[in-house]
């Protein structure tokens, strides 16, 4: 397994993130169980999950993901061959929201006991609160890392002014910085990433583990025409905002490649991902271990110069 350093940090991850959205939504216990089992049995480390998944489903509260990933840790005895990525700041209800500090104190401890550990490996910012100045952000954070709680910080859904800020304000003061950022990145959802927040991550060295790797499924092929809506919980909002010529020209070229490296359109689309230099480790959810396995094998796929240059070339705006 080829290990990168996720930004200046002193973690080494899996090239591809194990998305933990699905647990207790889509995906039962048990089976979480034995994907978490298989993802570390196949070599891979590196999971991220959130304090709000899965509040958006009814009758859940959130914290249900973060509680099941605790509970197989504490079963199976792998807390130390795991990086363990979670979130803080979206709306968790009762006015648990945002970014300041005495916020930040109480949701570490309880996702701490939700995930029944003593350290969270990668504590990062979910989205970014303009209401709470970055350096009272930043020093929570830095209390955190200092008691031992965290090792390492990162951010999620900031623009490219606000995490520059952010950096400057760290270097400034001498604070922990965003070690990484968790942008909306795909081959089809590609222009506000690769205009202004990869050059920055680049220049930075902030490891880059973008969310919606497959376009909520989209990439993987199985949307296709708009009766493809009932295959999923989100079927309609993804068949809504990507079947249009332009994403049916990417499934095209997915297909081609596909074809040539004898895998499959969402292989390929990780691939894809896996060769852009900015791209530390593309966050990828897995219902089933079938999905799991498909997921690993992206790994295997030797993409040519030729092919990024098709699926660039498909996916262009």
């Amino acid at each position: 397994m080829d290990y990168r350093t996720l930004g200046r940090s002193p973690l080494k991850v899996s090239p591809i993130c194990l998305g933990g959205n699905v647990f207790g939504w889509t995906v039962d216990e048990r089976t979480s169980f034995s994907i978490l089992d298989a993802w570390l049995d196949a070599g891979f480390n590196f999971v991220d999950t959130a304090d709000v998944y899965s509040r958006w489903v009814p009758g859940h509260t959130g914290g249900e993901s973060e509680t099941i990933i605790g509970k197989w840790l504490k079963a199976g005895g792998k807390r130390d061959r795991v990086i363990i990525a979670t979130k803080v700041g979206m709306d968790m209800g009762d006015g648990k929201v945002g970014l300041k500090p005495a916020y930040i104190r109480q949701a570490v401890e309880d996702s701490l006991r939700r995930l029944q550990t003593d350290r969270i490996d990668l504590y990062q910012a979910h989205q970014d609160d303009e209401s709470t100045p970055l350096e009272e952000t930043l020093e929570a954070f830095g209390a955190l890392v200092k008691q031992g709680k965290v090792r390492v910080i990162g951010a999620s859904n900031y623009s490219a002014p606000r995490l520059n800020e952010a950096l400057e304000i760290s270097r400034k003061h001498g604070l922990p910085r965003y070690e990484s950022l968790q942008p909306l990145y795909n081959l089809y959802d590609r222009a506000v990433f690769e205009q202004e927040l990869e050059p920055l991550c680049r220049r930075h060295n902030v490891g880059v583990m973008n969310f919606y790797a497959l376009a909520a499924g989209f990439l993987t092929g199985k949307y296709r025409s708009p009766a493809d809506t009932a295959k999923s919980a989100r079927g309609e909002k993804t068949v809504e905002k990507y079947l249009n010529p332009r994403g049916l020209r990417i499934l095209s070229a997915l297909d081609t490649v596909a074809a040539r490296t004898r895998s499959k359109p969402g292989q390929v689309a990780i691939a894809w991902l896996l060769a852009r230099p900015s791209v530390t480790a593309p966050i990828a959810s897995a219902s089933s271990l079938a999905q799991l396995a498909e997921i690993e094998a992206a790994l295997r796929i030797k993409v040519s110069a030729e092919d990024i240059r098709l699926l660039d070339q498909a996916s262009a705006q």
